[in-house]
């Protein structure tokens, strides 16, 4: 059942099977078009370096990127870093560096920052910033080469080697948060913003 009360369907400018799954499961109506944009360069050349304002700079980017194909349209660009004290994480190139991270986090506290940002027509209309700290397991080399044999090629799709709403919650011994910030996508701001545009049912 949808809830969407937009005359046209949502922009997602993301291909991150959580946040589509998120925004499936509230009811809203939306199309997937992914940003493909060069992310670190376009940090580079805004020479922000605060995590939560590198998350918020790279979803406003998506956003006004995507909206560009789609006028008259609402369209969410969505972004994550992860900080642990000054250091940002990407996502993994393969299962060599997937362990390093997970040895550089393993006994730590690291932080989440996850930003949303609206567009529609090349103007800027909403955005958000929400963070979450997550303290990991103590890990021996052992159980990282355990775990990543069990994610398999997975391991390259999310920032921190880990996917927590799956294998990864194995990982951690304590979560402080919003569980929609560690996904990457802050649900209950955007539905409340979406609600006083009146553009949801409920």
């Amino acid at each position: 059942m949808t809830l969407w009360r937009g005359d046209r369907p949502l922009v997602l400018a993301s291909r991150s099977p959580s946040r589509q799954l998120l925004l499936r499961n509230a009811g809203i109506d939306f199309h997937a078009a992914p940003a493909d944009l060069d992310e670190r360069a376009i940090q580079d050349q805004a020479g922000v370096t605060k995590p939560g304002l590198v998350a918020v700079l790279l979803a406003n980017s998506k956003a006004a990127h995507v909206a560009k194909q789609f006028p008259g349209h609402f369209v969410l660009g969505a972004d994550q870093t992860l900080a642990l004290d000054d250091s940002l994480f990407a996502k993994p190139a393969g299962r060599a560096e997937a362990a390093q991270q997970l040895k550089r986090l393993s006994g730590r506290t690291h932080e989440l920052h996850s930003a949303l940002a609206l567009v529609c027509d090349g103007e800027m209309i909403w955005q958000t910033v929400t963070s979450a700290r997550l303290t990991m397991r103590t890990l021996s080399d052992a159980a990282i080469a355990n775990y990543l044999d069990a994610i398999g090629d997975k391991v390259t799709t999310s920032v921190g080697a880990y996917q927590i709403e799956g294998l990864g919650i194995h990982l951690f011994e304590r979560i402080d948060g919003d569980h929609f910030t560690i996904l990457g996508l802050p649900l209950l701001p955007l539905l409340d913003f979406l609600r006083r545009q009146g553009l949801l049912a409920v």
